[in-house]
């Protein structure tokens, strides 16, 4: 009995956050389907994308210098930020978050690959 009241103490003190506890080394490979639209590093420039660095808990259609669609400007007015449950349904499907939105990618469907993408996108977005 002691030893699940141990294992229950320590599940319950475990973290929360999926991403973080996943591999963002291999979320940076993974990252590299991106990089035909996407720059991450501080000060990176735009391409067909805007810059991902920062990304995490940033309000969407807020990179200046970038042109956003219209279903992405309504979208961020409504309230959209980026954090891990949107960044999570976004990436998976692009179209469904943003209904009309410009992102063409279909969606990223391994739930490994995604959970990594996510712990690097979460590290490299705050990097300095």
């Amino acid at each position: 009995m002691r030893a699940w009241m141990i294992l229950g103490a320590a599940l319950a003190a475990a973290p929360l956050d999926g991403a973080m506890a996943q591999d963002a080394d291999a979320g940076q490979r993974v990252f590299n389907q991106c990089r035909a639209c996407h720059t991450i590093n501080q000060g990176g420039r735009n391409g067909v994308g805007p810059n991902l660095h920062g990304v995490w808990g940033r309000k969407a259609a807020s990179v200046e210098g970038f042109r956003y669609s219209n279903p992405m400007r309504e979208r961020a007015a409504a309230g959209l930020t980026w954090d891990e449950e949107t960044l999570r349904s976004y990436i998976t499907d692009p179209k469904a978050v943003v209904p009309g939105g410009s992102m063409a990618y279909p969606g990223l469907r391994n739930a490994q690959q995604l959970n990594d993408l996510l712990a690097y996108l979460q590290r490299a977005s705050t990097a300095q």
